[in-house]
């Protein structure tokens, strides 16, 4: 399963909701900018709780852009090491989008979310009806761009491993089923097409 980063740009954003995370293996950046000298018993202690897969980066230096270079740059060195993972930045902050799609275009799995509760993955580990299955399902193939998968094999073990490879059986071949019947997987022997709602 693809290690998933999470950057949070902490002069745009200050989570509340950091235990989220917790139990899921994503791996925490929190990028604290040069002027912000205080950080939340509750930031700290859930930080505290992730143990060695979070980590706060302090930056250097001022400007309006400068934490915004910063994760670009961890961005960048972390993907030259570990190719297939996923990066979630945490930002309201619009000007990350044109450098997520040029990532997507070099096959750098990443996207920008304005809350911790926004990232994919923790919408699937917790979702529970079938609709917001399907919903989390679709938000995810959207975020794979061109690299959907193409056979029905893959993208019902690409399903699993959404859930944490946590369904059983039926439970699969009832979401993959769903999938078909709504159309937004089209199925053609061993292969599959989409039809992704905007």
């Amino acid at each position: 399963m693809k290690t998933n980063y999470v950057l949070i740009d902490f002069e745009n954003v200050q989570p509340k909701n950091l235990e989220l995370l917790k139990g899921h293996g994503f791996k925490v950046l929190v990028f604290v900018g040069s002027k912000q000298v205080k950080i939340s018993f509750d930031l700290a202690c859930a930080m505290q709780s992730l143990g060695p897969d979070a980590e706060y980066v302090k930056i250097e230096g001022n400007g309006p852009n400068a934490l915004d270079f910063h994760i670009a740059f961890y961005i960048g060195n972390i993907a030259a090491k570990d190719p297939d993972c996923y990066f979630h930045v945490i930002s309201k902050d619009t000007g990350f989008d044109p450098l997520i799609k040029h990532l997507k275009g070099k096959k750098i799995y990443a996207q920008r979310e304005k809350d911790i509760s926004e990232i994919p993955l923790l919408k699937i580990a917790n979702s529970k009806s079938m609709a917001e299955r399907i919903d989390a399902i679709v938000e995810f193939l959207k975020t794979r761009g061109s690299a959907k998968p193409r056979a029905v094999k893959t993208l019902s073990n690409s399903v699993n491993s959404l859930f944490m490879k946590s369904l059983e059986e039926d439970e699969l071949a009832k979401i993959m089923d769903e999938l078909v019947r709504q159309k937004i997987v089209i199925t053609n022997g061993s292969k599959v097409s989409y039809q992704l709602p905007s």
